[in-house]
């Protein structure tokens, strides 16, 4: 199964992004805490290789709590510095300007060795599409939140945000990169719901999706589903959809709206916290 999905606005979003970079002093990158490998732009480690780095762990209450501990452990040894959030909830995100101080301190530092006080640090947001970006920085910002017209950088698709007199955001559109050499990253992608479903085969995917939880998450198809789980996944989507009522004309089982209605309570955390990564398999 290749999946690859780059649409033309994304090229002119990337070419924003990296005539604005200078003007930012943080890179904030948010990836979904489910598939955290997957959902990092490689294009983004590039452009944001001369600034401090903050990644967001986000959805976060979506994924499996031993594995965020354990995502956190491997990006911090990255150097990067790293927060757990739930943007949705605004869980974690309190923390965020302490952190932003500490990322952007020799900044903080040199500016004030020169005589500038209080100029706020500016901070890009990316990350790829359906990761959340504006559900944290409306969070982040709350009723506070102000648009900074009038400045270098904004352009249609990407706006400055002042939060508070410390941090000025540049809020940027999701983009992914043109092509995935891993296939299982086009997979995972699709699985969150990064790229449209209306370019994939939803039941192959649904199929990878049910290999995968009886192996890593044995039983949990059984406690949501009613299903006998077994290594033959078409049998568990036809139990699925025999289960759910999912009928066509003639009684016949209808396995697309059975793949939907999976695909769909994985993605919104019905099925459980679960996480699509393991460290250890990606280093």
């Amino acid at each position: 199964m290749n999946i690859q999905w780059y649409p033309g606005h994304m090229t002119k979003a990337k070419r924003m992004m990296q005539e604005n970079i200078k003007l930012v002093d943080l890179v904030i990158e948010l990836v979904d805490a489910r598939i955290p490998l997957s959902s990092r732009n490689p294009d983004i480690d590039e452009l944001g290789r001369q600034k401090a780095r903050l990644l967001l762990l986000n959805k976060s209450d979506l994924a499996d709590e031993r594995m965020n501990e354990a995502w956190s452990a491997y990006f911090k040894e990255k150097g990067l510095f790293v927060v757990k959030v739930n943007s949705r909830a605004g869980t974690g995100v309190k923390s965020i300007n302490t952190v932003v101080s500490e990322a952007c301190k020799e900044k903080i530092e040199r500016d004030r060795r020169r005589g500038i006080l209080n100029r706020p640090v500016r901070a890009m947001v990316v990350g790829i599409p359906n990761v959340g970006k504006s559900t944290f920085i409306n969070s982040f910002a709350g009723r506070a939140c102000a648009k900074t017209g009038n400045k270098p950088g904004v352009t249609k698709g990407a706006q400055w945000v002042r939060l508070n007199k410390q941090l000025e955001l540049l809020d940027t559109p999701g983009i992914l990169w043109p092509k995935f050499e891993d296939p299982q990253v086009g997979i995972h992608l699709a699985m969150i719901g990064s790229v449209k479903d209306d370019i994939l085969n939803t039941e192959e995917l649904s199929i990878k999706l049910l290999e995968f939880l009886h192996v890593q998450y044995e039983g949990i198809l059984t406690q949501r589903f009613g299903i006998q789980e077994s290594e033959e996944t078409f049998s568990m989507l036809e139990q699925i959809a025999k289960n759910r009522g999912c009928l066509q004309k003639g009684n016949e089982l209808d396995l697309g709206k059975a793949a939907g209605i999976l695909l769909d309570e994985f993605r919104s955390g019905k099925l459980g916290r679960i996480t699509l990564e393991v460290p250890e398999e990606k280093d």
